[in-house]
């Protein structure tokens, strides 16, 4: 569980701030900025992401339909 709430939509999700920025999207729940595309992008910001990770586990995540 996470103890901190997450930040405003306006701040994006560190891993926003890491990536190359054509890599950048909008996270599916939320629509803040996180890294969405590209190799280790995902759909979902962190805060999105952490209550689909607690009821699938750590193993949750997507598979690219892009050959």
């Amino acid at each position: 569980m996470m103890s901190t709430p997450p930040p405003p939509i306006s701040e994006p999700d560190p891993s926003a701030l890491t990536c190359p920025g054509d890599r950048v999207g909008l996270c599916s729940g939320c629509q803040r900025k996180t890294h969405k595309y590209g190799s280790g992008g995902c759909p979902l910001c962190q805060w999105c992401m952490a209550p689909v990770q607690e009821k699938w586990g750590p193993g949750v995540g997507y598979t690219s339909t892009r050959g």
